[in-house]
């Protein structure tokens, strides 16, 4: 291999292909990248077995090949690199790659090729494209209910259920519910599947283009892939079965209340700078009239409280929450207002929506106070 590329094109894909790379890697091969170049690309593969990542780049090519360079190593040699372009040589004889930028010169060990879990595309039994922004929507708005324990690994990850022209995502901690819900022109087919939020995340991070891009996406049984533009990810999937989030949503609803977004979440995090002493973050909310009281208190460091404007249909209610379970909801609303479904007493469960957009929901327990 000897090659040219651009340095600020080489250093972005280094740093994305890197998040599948373990710390402490399961074979010393996966401590590495692995690099193919032809036909004018590069392409640098990584993969810890769980998640793996192709990212695709130009590159002036005098010679082609393959070779493993040490991951962490070749990330912060080309970070620190001086010049626009880089400049890569492997020499066979001694398994090493020299790098070159300007004045500066390094020279890395590299590893066999043959060694290296290169990441392929494997056949699913569904296939569809999306594009970017309804994909970005469907994450953003459910990875965040995702749970964190891994003893109970599928409520870690997002429930993707496609049903003929219908496709959900869904997002658990067994105390709060996000559901998204799209519906295509085409069938899709039929499949249900647990992804890791962790892919999700990467997913949402890198679609950055501000033209609505295609994305494919391919589902087997047990992994999933997203291709898009110059990279490739790959997933594999959480074994298990997802609750039916639809029986989870209460039936009805005895009162509703609209109001302003960032109005409530903007009471919400000021009050709840009292309230995040105590490890269950509890605040008050007091739906009376056309006003909404928020409260918290801590005897160890005092009292916050705010009323703001509502609109409301039904009955009056008190009732607690966990506040960071109703931030982290109201950073993802994108209409100006929201709307709130309240039960007929302080135990059951809300719903929050978006003022004109069913697609979305969100359920959230309440916190069992002793008022």
């Amino acid at each position: 291999m000897n090659i040219t590329c651009k340095k600020i094109e080489l250093t972005s894909a280094i740093s994305i292909v890197m998040k599948a790379v373990d710390s402490k890697p399961q074979t010393p091969i996966l401590s590495g990248i692995y690099l193919k170049s032809e036909e004018g690309t590069l392409e640098l593969h990584a993969t810890n077995y769980e998640i793996g990542l192709v990212v695709r780049i130009d590159a002036d090519i005098e010679a082609g090949g393959t070779l493993v360079v040490p991951g962490r190593y070749f990330q912060e040699v080309v970070r620190r690199l001086p010049g626009e372009t880089v400049s890569l040589a492997h020499d066979l004889e001694d398994m090493s790659i020299s790098i070159t930028s300007e004045s500066a010169s390094f020279k890395l060990r590299s590893m066999p090729a043959n060694d290296y879990p290169t990441v392929k595309k494997a056949p699913g039994n569904i296939e569809f494209t999306i594009k970017d922004n309804t994909l970005r929507s469907l994450i953003k708005k459910t990875v965040f209910a995702c749970g964190t324990d891994p003893a109970r690994p599928v409520f870690t990850g997002c429930s993707l259920a496609v049903d003929g022209t219908k496709l959900t995502m869904a997002a658990t901690n067994t105390h709060r519910l996000a559901i998204k819900e799209v519906v295509f022109d085409e069938e899709l087919g039929k499949i249900k599947l647990i992804i890791p939020s962790r892919i999700l995340g990467e997913v949402l991070h890198t679609m950055s283009s501000e033209i609505p891009t295609d994305i494919e996406v391919t589902c087997s049984h047990n992994a999933i892939s997203f291709s898009f533009e110059n990279l490739f990810m790959t997933s594999r999937l959480i074994a298990g079965q997802f609750p039916d989030v639809h029986n989870v949503v209460p039936s009805s609803f005895t009162s509703e209340v609209l109001l302003s977004t960032q109005g409530f979440s903007s009471a919400v995090d000021r009050v709840s700078l009292i309230s995040r002493s105590n490890n269950y973050n509890i605040i008050r909310f007091e739906f009376v009239g056309d006003s909404l009281h928020i409260s918290s208190n801590s005897p160890d460091v005092g009292r916050a409280e705010e009323t703001i404007p509502i609109s409301k249909e039904g009955p009056d209610l008190s009732i607690s929450f966990n506040a960071q379970y109703i931030m982290d909801v109201l950073k993802n609303i994108d209409s100006e207002n929201c709307r709130l479904s309240l039960g007929k007493n302080a135990y059951g469960a809300i719903a929050v929506r978006e003022e004109k957009d069913n697609s979305f929901i969100y359920v959230v327990t309440p916190v069992r106070t002793q008022n």
